[in-house]
């Protein structure tokens, strides 16, 4: 009997469909088909890729409505955080690779010195991977997926993806655009399932995979690719600090400070998780928040700034924090409240480190905020963390702030403003400590779906080369002249005059090749060294 998994919606948590669980033995046969269809796409050149590739945007500018719809009902989402969270994004990142996957994955040609590389060339290329296997999170199942699976496809990879147990739907609605673009067959490929689908694809064996999701599951993730071995990349969320000083713009800061805890009600890998702000403008900043939070519209009415919890699971983690930031002394601007999935956010002062709200991903809405005083106090604060994903610095004095946000232990910074800055196509994204490894968007992104091949051609007609057998004392000697030569001290013709003897043996060397003769030879050596 096969296995199946209901899906419920997050706004009314009626069923929205029951879906068959990908067999273990259907996976196999989906690998396979990935592969011969990788083959194809692979020998696409990039601009045939492009070519091909751009028609999901017109496909998803023409559904635009429906789509939002779907990623409503399924997330629990407001309609606006929808286009800016999920579906622009994607149209953004689209964008680039047109403009920039040629240049950025072309061959490049390396000089070569005539008398070690007589009459050589150097180059390396850059080739896919084979087949992909993405595992995207619930949170932002539409953009977290087409994210890395765009990049994948643009190196010319072929995609198997699962979507979380809970944003099938969302699966299926990508698998429908890119029927509609023309691309070979079993090129993108939906993998339906758990965790435990997960191990299974893992175990198929693709030749990359990336993961977006917990720190544990991560975990599990890389233990699981390790056993065949799989290279993983990893994007594992945040405890993202927030730091304001005094001689910030408040009125902005204070706004940013809500959309970046709150939005997405903090379902956002890159929330504001940790707000710091100077002693100076602590309690006023407080009286803001707090009453700025008491304004913020909870509901899919006409007017809405937070929509449903996507997860009520994830509603223990949010209750635990709370209650443990309470029971240590901190205060809240208002009880925690859930009615039904709608959770009326929650700004917390008075916080501490020892609090499990300053220490653990919260993925909810609540803000904690704490005191500082000095520069390296806020930098120390900030960088108390076992994660190191995105953070903000906040001044009007912009040296200042991009100092202190290069000292920061993240991956991915922004001065005076929140989350937009992951949203920038060109700028690789990614985290460092327990936030994961890798990157995705940008050069470095399209890059990471493909390892690179170098390759050596010679054209030269010697019959031995300066390295070959046979050794003696003789050509020990030689060859130690002439390292000295390129890397001792002193000025080019004091190093010429002082191995003037070892180089002699060379010079029969670079005269064989016809068209580099001992002048070349020179006017290399003079090139590649700085005088002293």
């Amino acid at each position: 009997m096969t296995e199946s998994i209901a899906v419920y919606s997050a706004l009314n948590e009626h069923v929205l469909q029951t879906y068959p669980i990908t067999s273990q033995t259907d996976i196999r046969e989906q690998i396979t088909a990935a592969r011969s269809a990788a083959k194809t796409w692979a020998a696409y050149s990039v601009a045939q890729r492009i070519a091909l590739l751009s028609a999901l945007k017109t496909v998803i500018l023409e559904d635009i409505d429906a789509i939002t719809d779907t990623i409503m009902t399924v997330t629990g989402k407001v309609k606006t955080e929808v286009l800016l969270g999920e579906v622009y994004p994607v149209l953004e990142l689209l964008r680039y690779y047109e403009k920039n996957a040629v240049r950025i994955l072309k061959p490049c040609h390396l000089s070569t010195s005539p008398l070690a590389f007589p009459n050589a060339k150097a180059q390396f290329e850059r080739r896919p991977y084979g087949v992909v296997a993405i595992i995207s999170p619930w949170n932002f199942p539409f953009q977290l997926t087409l994210s890395p699976l765009l990049t994948a496809l643009f190196s010319g990879n072929a995609v198997l993806f699962k979507t979380s147990e809970l944003s099938i739907p969302i699966g299926e609605l990508i698998t429908q655009l890119f029927n509609r673009i023309g691309l070979p067959i079993g090129l993108v490929q939906h993998i339906i399932g758990d965790a435990k689908t997960g191990e299974h694809l893992i175990d198929s064996r693709p030749d990359l995979v990336f993961f977006t999701g917990g720190i544990h599951a991560g975990r599990a993730i890389m233990a699981r690719a390790a056993q065949h071995p799989i290279p993983v990349i990893l994007e594992l969320g945040g405890k993202d600090a927030m730091l304001v000083f005094d001689d910030a713009n408040l009125t902005r800061a204070c706004n940013a400070a809500l959309y970046g805890a709150f939005s997405n009600s903090g379902q956002v890998c890159v929330s504001v998780e940790r707000l710091y702000v100077q002693d100076s403008i602590y309690a006023q900043f407080v009286e803001r928040l707090s009453d700025a939070t008491s304004k913020l519209t909870v509901g899919h009415g006409a007017v809405g700034d937070l929509g449903a919890l996507t997860s009520l699971a994830q509603y223990k983690t949010v209750e635990a924090h709370y209650q443990d930031a309470l029971a240590k002394g901190a205060k809240a601007s208002a009880p925690l409240q859930l009615n039904g999935r709608y959770l009326q956010p929650v700004v917390l002062w008075d916080v501490t480190h020892d609090m499990l709200i300053m220490q653990e991903e919260t993925f909810g809405a609540l803000l904690p905020v704490m005191a500082f005083n000095t520069e390296q106090q806020a930098i120390d604060f900030a960088n108390d963390s076992d994660y190191g994903l995105n953070a903000s610095v906040w001044s009007r004095d912009i040296t200042k702030a991009e100092r202190i946000a290069r000292q920061l232990q993240v991956g991915n910074w922004a001065v005076n403003d929140v989350i937009k800055n992951i949203g920038h196509a060109g700028l690789p994204f990614g985290g460092v400590k327990n936030s994961g490894f890798g990157r995705y968007h940008g050069a470095e992104g399209l890059r990471n779906f493909t390892y690179t091949v170098s390759g050596l051609t010679s054209r030269s007609a010697l019959n031995d080369e300066p390295n070959w057998f046979p050794y003696s004392d003789v050509r020990y000697q030689q060859m130690r002249g002439f390292i000295d030569f390129v890397f001792g001290n002193g000025s080019f013709w004091q190093r010429t005059r002082r191995n003037w003897q070892a180089l002699q043996a060379f010079r029969g060397y670079a005269q064989s090749n016809a068209r580099q003769h001992w002048e070349n030879f020179l006017i290399f050596v003079c090139r590649s060294f700085n005088p002293h």
